[in-house]
């Protein structure tokens, strides 16, 4: 990802610092009520196109990991260096959000999508500019009411035919359930259901905020999926910035899934080597999850197993780590370490 404004980006990159006080978002501990696991899905439900055009996904050469490991290799430090590499080496995500509008917004995509030419792979985008992100938490931000769908468009018209694939603000959906959202569902939802539309008519498979297993029950969070426009997106996303297996998150998509016409989901498995270990910041004994894939039309409903929180970049400044955003040298390690034992 090219950084135009490193503050800004480290700001919005905190994704998982939500509302721990109150116990609710990301980082929620109460699991949700129990249910029932679906059926299997009819085998002749599907009439979307494919979302992942290949099944190699791209591999941005502009992520903090990289920076991080050619620093490191300048400063001597080759040991450094090669955790870093062993995140750089991995695809992960782009991330879109106010630091890109306009000019700027259009080069970053053309760049990455060049790119992602090169290299014959799926771009996975994030959009992550929706008004009063994170209802005043730690990524708090975002564009103006009347600048978001504009931004959208760009976006839309930007990526049409590149193949390219967008998950769609994450925390905007699950985190409408929290008291310090009160009033932005009114705002948000309809932003949600056009930008769904523009994206989808331009050809871009996209992916709703889907939650995680421990957050909302699915009946709950469905109930926000068909409010988003659900029924025209190509499907949903979860444990974004999240610690769940994926075992714990497929059961729970699958179940979601049910509830919102069998539509297909796909699962950050960033950080979640380990599973959860008790809290959502910087988490003492965390590691770095599978290697991303896609299995869309292998393997259910299940598209693909995505980084899509960039593993090696603090929480917050909690558990040792510096503040939100920046590349954490010991956590990286740590991450590292927790997958290689």
């Amino acid at each position: 990802m090219r950084k135009p404004v490193v503050a800004a980006v480290v700001g919005a990159l905190a994704l998982i610092a939500v509302a721990a006080a109150v116990g609710v978002g990301l980082k929620a501990a109460t699991p949700a009520p129990a249910a029932s696991a679906p059926s299997s899905p009819p085998p002749t439900t599907d009439r979307q196109a494919p979302a992942f055009a290949s099944p190699r996904l791209y591999l941005d050469p502009n992520t903090e990991a990289a920076a991080a490991q050619k620093r490191l290799l300048a400063l001597g430090d080759t040991a450094g260096a090669a955790v870093a590499d062993q995140i750089a080496a991995v695809p992960t995500a782009v991330w879109l959000g106010e630091w890109f509008q306009g000019d700027r917004l259009v080069t970053e995509l053309r760049n990455d999508i060049t790119d992602a030419r090169a290299q014959k792979a799926t771009p996975v985008f994030v959009a992550y500019g929706i008004p009063n992100r994170d209802c005043g938490g730690y990524s708090k931000g975002g564009l103006a009411a009347d600048q978001y769908l504009p931004w959208i468009r760009t976006m839309a018209s930007t990526l049409q035919g590149s193949g390219a694939v967008v998950l769609l603000e994450p925390d905007s959906l699950a985190m409408l359930s929290s008291e310090k959202c009160a009033g932005s569902a009114e705002v948000r939802l309809p932003l949600l259901r056009s930008s769904v539309s523009i994206l989808e008519g331009a050809g871009v498979a996209t992916y709703l905020d889907g939650g995680n297993a421990r957050w909302l029950s699915p009946d709950d969070q469905a109930a926000w999926l068909k409010r988003a426009n659900i029924e025209e997106a190509h499907g949903f996303f979860t444990n974004v910035s999240n610690f769940d297996t994926t075992q714990r998150e497929r059961d729970y998509a699958g179940r979601l899934s049910s509830k919102v016409g069998w539509k297909h989901y796909v699962i950050d498995v960033s950080r979640n080597g380990n599973g959860w270990t008790g809290t959502w910041c910087n988490p003492p004994g965390a590691a770095l999850g599978q290697d991303p894939k896609v299995t869309e039309g292998s393997d259910g409903k299940l598209d693909a197993l995505l980084w899509v929180k960039h593993p090696g970049v603090s929480d917050g400044s909690c558990n040792g780590g510096p503040a939100a955003g920046v590349w954490w040298q010991a956590g990286a390690e740590a991450l590292v370490n927790g997958r290689d034992k």
